[in-house]
C-alpha cells in the first residue's frame, strides 16, 4: 500500500497557503486522513463531453495518487448508480455524487466552529471524507453521518472503517435530521437545499450552529451560517460563496421540451428594466431566487444557431422570455406570477442598496418561514418564504 503522508502534508500546506486552512487542529486533520480510501472505487474525469474512469486497480498508480490529492471536485457516481469501476471508457452521464474541493470542505469545517466534545450532524456523507476529518478533529463518537443514497452510504461506511473511523454513518433523508442522537452543536449539510429545514434547528442545542448551502442554482447558491436561540429560531446571514449538488428529495428536473410552446401564450410584453444577462453573476443570480423560488434560468439554442432565453417556474406555470431589442432587453412573461418584474424590482433594490456582495444577506428561520433581508442605504431590502 502506497504512503500518502507526503502527498497529505502537501495538500496540507497548499490549503493553508489558499487561505481555506486556517488552524492548526484541522491541519493535523487532513494530514492524518488518507483522502484516496474515499475515493475508492473510483473517480470521473471531465474529457470533453464526457466522463473518463480513474480508478485505484484500473489506472496509472501515479495518476490515481495525483487525482485523489488534487484540489478539484472530484465525480464518484453518474446518474445515481455509475461508478467508474464499472466502465472502461469515457462515457456521458449526470453527476450525482461527489468529493467536494479540498479548500471548500475545510473552509466549511473550519467555519463550524467546533470545539473538543462537541456533537456534529452531517448531512451528506458523501465519500466519507469530510465525516473522516470531523472523527479524527472530534472523534469517531461524537459525529454521525446521514446519507440518502444506500449504495454511497455502504460505501462510505466501509472507507471509514478502513481508515479506522467506526462513526455512526446512517442511510435515511438527511432532511429529517437523525433525531435518534440529538440534540447537536454543530449541523453542517454538503448538499444543497431550498431552504434549512426547521427539523435541523429543533435537532441543535440552544446557542448552536447550522452550516448549509441554500439556494437551488449551482452558481448562485449562498453558504448560511445560523446560530439557534432558545425560542427555537435561528438567525444568522450567508457567508460566502458555494455550490453542492442538490439534495436528492429537492432535486428537480430541468425544463426541457418544446420551450417555445411553453413560452407561446404571453399576458404582458415590454422593455426589460434591467439586464436579465445579471444573472450570470453570482449575487443576482442568489436573489433572484430568494424573489421567485422554483424558478430556473434556461438557454437554449434554435436550429438557426439563434440563443434564446427564459426564466420557467413549472410549479407556478410561468414564465418569462427574453429577446434582444437593439441595446436592451424586451420581457415577455405569462401565466399566474410576473416573474421578471419581481426579480427587477429585487435587482434595482440591491442597487440602490449599494450593490452589496452575497455576505450582506441575512437570514432568521422559524417554525412557519425563512426571512431573508439586506440592509443597506435608506432602507431594508427583505423577502419572506411562508411555510405554512
Amino acid at each position: 500500500m502506497t504512503d500518502t503522508a507526503p502527498e497529505r502534508r502537501r495538500l496540507a500546506i497548499q490549503l493553508v497557503q489558499s487561505g481555506a486552512l486556517v488552524t492548526s487542529t484541522w491541519q493535523a486533520a487532513v494530514e492524518a486522513v488518507p483522502r484516496e480510501l474515499f475515493l475508492n472505487p473510483g473517480v470521473f474525469q471531465p474529457e470533453g463531453t464526457l466522463w473518463r474512469p480513474v480508478t485505484a486497480t484500473g489506472s496509472d498508480p501515479v495518476e490515481w495518487i495525483r487525482t485523489a490529492y488534487s484540489l478539484d471536485t472530484l465525480t464518484t457516481q453518474l446518474d445515481g448508480h455509475l461508478t467508474a469501476d464499472q466502465v472502461g471508457e469515457p462515457v456521458a452521464g449526470l453527476p450525482t455524487s461527489s468529493s467536494t474541493m479540498p479548500a471548500l470542505v475545510v473552509g466549511m469545517l473550519e467555519s463550524l466552529d467546533v470545539e473538543d466534545g462537541h456533537q456534529v450532524l452531517e448531512i451528506g456523507t458523501g465519500t466519507g471524507y469530510s465525516g473522516a476529518l470531523l472523527c479524527q478533529r472530534l472523534g469517531e463518537d461524537n459525529v454521525t453521518t446521514v446519507e440518502v443514497d444506500p449504495d454511497v452510504a455502504a460505501r462510505a461506511d466501509a472507507a471509514l472503517e478502513t481508515a479506522g473511523y467506526s462513526t455512526w454513518t446512517v442511510n435515511g433523508d438527511g432532511l429529517l435530521g437523525h433525531p435518534r442522537r440529538a440534540p447537536y452543536d454543530r449541523i453542517i449539510a454538503t448538499c444543497l437545499v431550498r431552504r434549512i429545514p426547521y427539523t435541523w434547528v429543533r435537532q441543535t442545542k440552544p446557542g448552536g450552529i447550522i452550516l448549509a448551502t441554500v439556494g437551488s442554482w449551482a452558481n448562485g447558491s449562498g453558504l448560511a451560517k445560523v446560530t439557534v436561540n432558545e425560542d427555537g429560531t435561528a438567525e444568522g446571514r450567508i457567508i460566502g460563496r458555494a455550490s453542492f449538488m442538490q439534495a436528492r428529495s429537492q432535486a428537480t428536473a430541468p425544463v426541457s421540451g418544446d420551450l417555445s410552446a411553453r413560452a407561446a401564450y404571453a399576458d404582458s410584453e415590454r422593455q426589460a428594466k434591467v439586464s436579465p444577462l445579471m444573472l450570470d453573476e453570482w449575487t443576482p443570480a442568489f436573489l433572484t431566487q430568494l424573489a421567485v423560488p422554483g424558478a430556473q434560468l434556461v438557454r437554449a439554442t434554435t436550429n438557426k444557431g439563434e440563443e434564446l432565453l427564459y426564466l420557467f417556474d413549472p410549479e407556478r406555470e410561468s414564465f418569462a422570455e427574453f429577446m434582444v431589442d437593439g441595446p436592451d432587453w424586451r420581457v415577455r412573461q405569462g401565466g399566474p406570477i410576473c416573474l421578471w418584474d419581481r426579480v427587477e424590482d429585487a435587482l434595482i433594490a440591491w442597487d440602490a442598496a449599494g450593490s452589496p456582495d452575497i455576505t450582506a444577506v441575512r437570514l432568521r428561520v422559524t417554525q412557519t418561514s425563512h426571512r431573508y433581508w439586506i440592509e443597506g442605504g435608506d432602507s431594508t431590502v427583505a423577502w419572506e418564504h411562508r411555510l405554512d
